[in-house]
């Protein structure tokens, strides 16, 4: 039986102290033509000191984030940042500097330090700019910018009335590590010494809350959160606060299980992880470093042939949408992965030189990477399994890109007959990588959209689950 709120979650109370960042109510969109005219200024004074190239990148954020714990109000904080960084070329010699001071004097100290650092580098063939052919033609509305005028006091509204919801869902929840409210905004700006400058706004809003159930001599943790581009595309306090609570508590009473192979669910908000391992080893990092248990794979079947995984890097509000990539380069759409078969690798400008390729515009990563096969309804691949294992939640960092081998400890649930039995704890999940990709069996049309990789469950035909 539920307790009622109001004896749960008492009114929430400002601390005694708060410790805020001066703020102020400038918009990032009054800071385009700042920093656009910053950037000029750089790339000028990086050629009167004698760089033969240059670029610069610079940015203005602003933010407000708000934590609530047991009714309480534990942070209430602004934080206000700028920063600018220059990197510039004598041939094909390199050196870097950053200030967070935006005068003109210190715009020329800055220069002075990278050109420093320059001359006393080595060369190396492969450094340079982007190629010029390769700059975006223009900075496309992606509506990445939608700025929320949310008050610390309406912050903390809503942070309570999350945490307040989840407390008062079931009366196993016990404790809570809080309720979290944020809002942050800003613009970037960067520019090189091929004429090309580029300038956008963009914002980023987002709900947690975790908290903690018990029942008899067990306790588990669990969460939930929304974020968004947009603030009307969260979920509301209330959603936010009741899934964390069904988290928690269905967790309670887990158990271990015997050491066995079986086949093994990756719930869509654990899934993503899988994908980034995949990415880290097509990257051109650890191509060209020789890094990669994916060494040399393009052109060849790396999943089964009904997987695609594909780039929409103007994908509208998408939290990976850029107009262009880290050195100015046009972003586009364009497939990694089709019919399972590697189709490319992931590339900036010095990673293609290394390797003999041509920059993917992918410096600084992918922009909304998808995957997508057979999209099947992630409670049919659940009653698919006679016997299994449901991962929710993965632990530590056992994965070696070199070899593929992939070791994590995990927590979820058991399958038995298409039904779960009981949570799962205290396991692991072992396997390799490349085999693991090979023998995915179905994708869930669950999709989790809250990251640049976007993906529903993956299930993978076999795994070794180690437990008791």
């Amino acid at each position: 039986m539920s307790l009622p709120l109001a004896e749960q979650a008492p009114e929430p109370r400002l601390p005694a102290m708060t410790t805020t960042a001066a703020v102020t109510s400038t918009s990032p969109l009054d800071s385009s033509a700042r920093l656009e005219r910053l950037i000029a200024d750089t790339l000028a004074e990086a050629q009167r000191q004698g760089a033969s190239a240059a670029e610069a990148g610079a940015s203005i954020e602003s933010g407000l984030s708000v934590t609530v714990r047991m009714g309480d109000v534990e942070t209430v904080e602004h934080n206000r940042d700028k920063g600018l960084g220059v990197t510039v070329y004598f041939g094909q010699r390199k050196g870097s500097a950053s200030t967070s001071d935006f005068s003109a004097q210190a715009i020329r100290d800055a220069v002075a330090a990278a050109c420093s650092i320059a001359r006393y580098t080595a060369a190396d063939p492969y450094a340079g700019l982007a190629d010029s052919t390769l700059m975006a033609a223009q900075v496309a509305n992606l509506s990445l910018h939608h700025p929320w005028a949310l008050t610390p006091a309406a912050a903390i509204d809503l942070a309570a009335e999350c945490e307040g919801t989840a407390r008062e869902t079931d009366a196993r929840i016990t404790n809570s590590e809080g309720a979290s409210v944020s809002t942050h905004e800003g613009v970037r700006a960067y520019g090189n010494s091929h004429g090309f400058i580029g300038v956008y706004p963009t914002s980023r809003h987002s709900l947690s809350c975790s908290v903690i159930g018990k029942d008899g001599a067990t306790m588990q943790r669990d969460y939930w959160y929304s974020v968004a581009r947009d603030p009307a595309d969260l979920d509301s306090a209330k959603v936010v606060g009741e899934r964390a609570a069904q988290r928690t508590v269905r967790r309670l009473n887990a158990r271990r299980v015997a050491t066995c192979q079986v086949p093994v669910l990756f719930s869509a908000e654990v899934a993503s992880s899988l994908v980034s391992h995949f990415v880290r080893a097509v990257s051109g990092s650890s191509q060209y470093r020789k890094a990669s248990f994916l060494l040399d794979a393009v052109g060849g079947q790396v999943f089964p042939e009904f997987v695609r995984l594909h780039e929409q890097p103007h994908l509208p509000k998408g939290l990976g949408s850029a107009p262009f990539d880290n050195e100015g380069v046009a972003t586009r759409a364009q497939d990694l992965v089709s019919e399972g078969v590697l189709r490319r690798y992931v590339l900036g400008s010095y990673s293609a030189r290394r390797l003999g390729l041509e920059t993917t515009g992918n410096a600084g990563g992918v922009h909304n990477l998808f995957i997508e096969g057979n999209a099947q309804d992630v409670g049919l691949l659940q009653r698919s399994l006679r016997r299994g294992l449901l991962v929710t939640e993965l632990m530590g960092q056992g994965v070696n890109l070199v070899t593929g081998d992939y070791s994590r400890g995990a927590a979820g649930f058991w399958i038995e007959n298409g039904e779960i039995q009981f949570p799962v704890e205290e396991i692991t999940v072992a396997g390799n990588l490349r085999d693991m990709f090979q023998a995915l069996e179905a994708t869930g049309s669950d999709i989790d959209r809250r990251s640049n990789i976007v993906t529903g469950s993956l299930l993978i035909g076999r795994m070794t689950v180690a437990g008791s």
